[in-house]
């Protein structure tokens, strides 16, 4: 972790706090290039109603038009939760060398807990990945999301 990881992360968790006022699961994302943010993006699969609009693909694609190419060389990757097999799989082919994340996902983490395809040597390109930045203050943006949708399902049943 260096020193600038913190206050990227920061960032990343202000565009999850976006996402969850949307309604959506609170995920956020930056992409960093030349010490500036390039790329923003929060999960908006609720809103747009497609599968793909996870935050990390939201940000790649707005700094790929932010460089003019679609080698997103010498960036980094913020992301509050840990990318899944899709998002790793768009790193690996944007040829992001630098994978920041906040916490882990036990479910579909692609980076480290699930699968390590930004390490597998069998394809073109790996990234390194760096774990657990403001992991606390990630993952409780996610418990409390989920929580209180369950308080709610539970209040409409008569619960």
């Amino acid at each position: 972790m260096t020193t600038g990881d913190e206050q990227w992360m920061r960032a990343a968790i202000a565009e999850a706090r976006l996402a969850e006022a949307e309604g959506e699961v609170p995920v956020g994302a930056v992409i960093v290039h030349a010490g500036e943010i390039i790329g923003r993006g929060r999960n908006l699969r609720e809103t747009t109603q497609d599968p793909t609009a996870h935050a990390e693909m939201i940000a790649l694609r707005e700094a790929a038009r932010a460089l003019g190419s679609w080698r997103l060389t010498d960036t980094i990757l913020y992301v509050t939760l840990e990318p899944c097999p899709m998002c790793a799989g768009a790193l690996v082919n944007a040829r992001v060398p630098r994978v920041v994340w906040g916490c882990d996902d036990p479910k579909a983490g692609a980076t480290q807990t699930l699968y390590t395809i930004g390490n597998d040597a069998r394809l073109n390109h790996r990234f390194e990945s760096v774990p657990g930045v403001l992991a606390d203050e990630c993952g409780a943006l996610l418990s409390e999301f989920f929580a209180a949708i369950r308080a709610n399902d539970d209040s409409r049943d008569g619960r």
